[in-house]
């Protein structure tokens, strides 16, 4: 204690006048991190690898499911297994990370690792053709038990990391990225030759060893704030009387509309457009690759210049590449630019929104507020790209694409004006760091 104080009246005797910059700043800046907060980080990474990670292959399960497992069944309702996955994540958002706030994730990861191990065995026995037995195994069970990892995942990292906490959390967000290029590859090689069964069991002995090590190396720092025992001290909706974190919400809910269309559907449209091409088996790949360097340089020039300052640019950026890159491509080598640079802006779109809600958020309450966030976010991942695929018009050619194509660009750009919007409620001198 005495050599804190020592530290901060050395700080205050040095300050130049006028200076915004205060004491618990720099004590933040000097004793962030560890060897335990970033153990936590690998740890963070490893669930969203073994949770979101699946969650993002689901385009290899979309063109699995509607070229041979699933024939019978129009696309638009296979896509909706995996958006409600999602829909399922983010509205069980403000109790899992309201819970994680309160006891730390020890029991959250093994409810959550047990229960994907179980759907994917459920799923290793089903049978072609039987779509409500996947729609209620992978959509709705698989849904419910990542909701319980992938929230704390975040929550958990944000309990260690204050300054630097955009860099931490796009770290983390790389794990969904690989998890987006392992799952894919390993169920393409497998598939020949031990089969759709298999390869699944094989993937549910993958995630169990994540979970495993996630929960020796992860730590957590649960809140003595709150000790209410009721449902409202689980969900924290308070955060909408502020209306900068409100408008932030609504351009994240137009965003996350059209955000997940390309790579659920990005890989039919190239096999429609350019037949017999080799390439786009990879794009799913490819794109969650970009989507790694997405996450960590993103996340650490957020840092340097603002979680809002950078959103809203990645925003614009993802809108502007549907419009004016896939609409308005002629060649596979314009595609292959639009996978790429896309999957750098969309990590961006779908991690820094925590680490802003953070600046505004209580620490005893960080689980909470971001949980209430997506709770709400939900509705958009769920509907979002199933409109998209409601809106092709015609499956065997170009031009039946268009208003899906469309739709996901002009979702991200209002967006993203949105998140402009929020971001000059802070502070209208676009040049401070917010």
């Amino acid at each position: 204690m005495t050599e804190i104080a020592l530290t901060e009246k050395t700080i205050n005797e040095r300050r130049p006048s006028g200076s915004t910059t205060d004491t618990e700043s720099c004590t933040l800046k000097h004793f962030e991190g560890g060897r335990a907060a970033w153990c936590t980080v690998a740890g963070s990474g490893l669930v969203y690898y073994a949770s979101f990670g699946i969650m993002n292959s689901f385009g290899f399960f979309q063109d699995y499911y509607t070229q041979t497992f699933l024939k019978d069944t129009s696309p638009t309702t296979i896509a909706f297994c995996g958006t409600l996955q999602m829909f399922l994540m983010n509205s069980l958002a403000a109790v899992s990370g309201a819970l994680c706030d309160r006891y730390g994730v020890k029991y959250l990861y093994v409810g959550s690792g047990l229960g994907t191990i179980f759907a994917l065995m459920l799923l290793s026995f089903v049978q072609v053709g039987q779509f409500w037995s996947i729609f209620l195994i992978q959509g709705l069970l698989l849904g419910l038990t990542i909701a319980f990892g992938i929230q704390p995942a975040l929550t958990v990292v944000g309990q260690h990391f204050n300054e630097r906490r955009a860099l931490a959390l796009g770290l983390v967000s790389t794990g969904a990225a690989l998890g987006g290029i392992g799952f894919p590859l390993m169920f393409e090689k497998l598939l020949p030759t031990v089969g759709f069964a298999n390869a699944i069991r094989l993937a549910a002995l993958k995630i169990g060893i994540c979970y495993t090590i996630a929960l020796c190396i992860s730590t957590s720092k649960p809140s003595n704030q709150n000790e209410k025992k009721g449902r409202a001290a689980l969900i924290d909706y308070h955060g909408f009387l502020d209306i900068r974190y409100t408008i932030l919400c609504v351009g994240t809910f137009f965003a996350i509309l059209g955000l997940w269309i390309p790579s659920y559907y990005i890989k039919t449209y190239a096999n429609v457009v350019f037949p017999g091409n080799t390439i786009s088996e990879y794009f799913l790949c490819i794109m969650n690759a970009c989507s790694i360097l997405g996450g960590s340089f993103g996340g650490l020039l957020a840092d340097r210049v603002g979680r809002l300052n950078m959103l809203w640019p990645m925003g614009l950026l993802g809108g502007f590449l549907c419009l004016f890159v896939w609409l308005l491509s002629s060649t596979i080598g314009g595609l292959v630019l639009f996978v790429c640079i896309y999957g750098f802006a969309a990590s961006n779109i779908n991690a820094l929104p925590a680490s802003a809600i953070g600046q505004i958020t209580p620490d005893g309450s960080l689980g909470a507020r971001i949980g209430a966030f997506y709770s709400v976010i939900a509705v958009a991942s769920l509907v979002g790209t199933p409109i998209g695929g409601a809106l092709i018009q015609d499956k065997g050619t170009k031009d039946g694409y268009r208003w899906l194509i469309v739709f996901s660009g002009v979702s991200l750009t209002l967006g993203s004006l949105c998140m402009l919007a929020s971001r000059l409620l802070h502070d209208r001198d676009v040049r401070k760091r917010w």
